[in-house]
């Protein structure tokens, strides 16, 4: 069904193209979001007091769709604070100084290790594991906080989820609306996830080598957090056993971990929050032995720096989120049911329309796709437009005579790039808040390196139709 286009939905095409210019130009976009906001509940509803209230409701939305990502990085935070303060991580990361000596294999090492681990486990729960331990590693090796967060988020959130090639939730999505068997979206997204890849963090790891070469991109992190260790071990008592018996415990336990996800079948959230419980344990144990009698108060004050940090960190995307979050489902839920009739949500509805203004070959419908999947990524879920990308190739491939597959893959690819983690600035917060890096400067360093990678697996998949 084809919705026609509204005031609301030219509205949300303006505020996106405002917030990108911003974002380009280096300018804060929380005043552009509010305004967005405001201008699409005031055309929606008609009624100020109304569209006054949508504001404040889309942040409580917004921070409720968060929430458990902030939690999580919170909580991963507080216990990355107890491992500094009593030395333990300096014992953890030891090892791996041998095997990453330098910027270059920090950068793939990380890189590879995230993308095996976020197939089987997803990308949130693999930046949990991987960050509080080799972030420090790669530090020592000289590469930037800001180039680790980029090779766990292009690898994990951009590589393996895009192509999920063990979990299936998404190409199951993707086929099943395009009304194709499942392996065949999976074999057909196979050279486009890795030709997607190989470009992308390539040319992102050349610009990042060029910028630390023409000292652009600095490593700061590293000092600031030796200082802080350096600062804190004074105040704790932990033997050398002691330390080296909890180095050891705690990636055991993230081990533990890795095989309940696996025999459980734990995704997602559940994989997410297994972590978590587990970081809380792990914190509670090393504070108490560390800290002897003011362990107690220690702990408090550990879960406190975490949060502090957590919602310092997310403060400035809530309200772009909150904006965004008005594409798809969130505005009947935060202005009420004032889409047009028929409508599948704003961002649906401009893909659809711009699948049905285009003419019909092999490269108008994979850069057609590419486009669609990209706009539906926007809501910065990745996987809510993605359904969506599969119908739209099926119509597509009725219409060329052949390619289901290829399109289907290639609108999935474009939709979970764009809004799964590594360009849509909430999206790719956990790996952000992790490195302790500006979620923007991060989707910036991203935008050029993707868009490339996009065009290059766009060209790729018409030779594959």
């Amino acid at each position: 069904m084809i919705v026609e286009l509204t005031a609301l939905h030219w509205i949300y095409i303006v505020f996106i193209v405002l917030i990108i210019g911003f974002m380009v130009k280096r300018r804060d976009t929380t005043l552009v979001c509010i305004v967005g906001i405001f201008l699409l509940a005031l055309t929606a509803t008609g009624s100020l007091s109304s569209s006054v209230s949508s504001i404040f409701n889309s942040f409580i939305y917004a921070i409720t769709e968060l929430l458990s990502t902030i939690l999580v990085i919170s909580i991963i935070v507080a216990m990355s604070k107890t491992l500094t303060a009593t030395g333990i991580n300096d014992v953890m990361i030891y090892p791996f100084t041998k095997l990453i000596r330098n910027p270059s294999l920090a950068y793939w090492t990380i890189g590879i290790l995230m993308m095996v681990i976020s197939w089987f486990f997803w990308p949130s729960p693999a930046v949990a594991l991987l960050g509080a331990v080799l972030l420090p590693v790669a530090l020592r090796a000289g590469l930037p906080a800001l180039g680790v967060a980029m090779a766990m988020n292009l690898f994990g959130h951009g590589i393996a989820l895009s192509g999920d090639f063990v979990i299936q939730a998404a190409p199951k999505l993707t086929a099943d609306a395009a009304g194709l068997p499942i392996h065949s979206v999976i074999s057909a997204s196979v050279p486009l996830v890795f030709i997607m890849g190989i470009v992308t963090t390539v040319v992102a790891f050349y610009f990042l080598k060029k910028d630390m070469k023409q000292g652009l991109l600095t490593n700061t992190s590293y000092t600031a957090d030796a200082e802080t260790s350096e600062k804190a071990d004074s105040s704790v008592s932990m033997t050398k056993g002691q330390k080296r018996f909890f180095a050891l415990l705690v990636p055991v336990l993230f081990l533990i971990d890795v095989a309940a996800m696996y025999f459980l079948k734990l995704q997602g959230g559940d994989a997410t929050a297994l972590i978590g419980g587990t970081s809380i344990i792990i914190l509670i144990l090393i504070t108490m032995t560390g800290h002897k009698n003011k362990g107690l108060e220690q702990m408090t004050h550990y879960l406190i720096e975490g949060f502090q940090f957590g919602f310092k960190v997310f403060g400035p995307v809530i309200p772009i989120a909150a904006f965004f979050y008005l594409g798809d489902a969130g505005f009947t839920k935060i202005i009420g049911d004032f889409l047009p009739k028929g409508s599948q949500g704003i961002v649906n509805d401009l893909g659809v329309a711009l699948a049905n203004v285009v003419p019909l070959s092999k490269a108008v419908g994979a850069v057609t796709l590419t486009a669609v999947g990209a706009i539906t990524g926007l809501d910065g879920s990745g996987f809510s437009g993605i359904s969506l990308a599969g119908s739209i190739a099926h119509l597509f491939a009725i219409s060329i005579g052949k390619g289901a597959a290829t399109l289907t893959a290639l609108g999935q690819i474009a939709a979970i790039w764009v809004g799964g983690g590594t360009l849509v600035p909430w999206a790719l917060i956990p790996a952000a808040a992790i490195c302790n890096v500006d979620p923007f400067e991060l989707a910036r360093r991203n935008l050029v390196p993707v868009i490339i990678g996009l065009t290059v697996t766009t060209i790729a998949a018409i030779f594959f139709i």
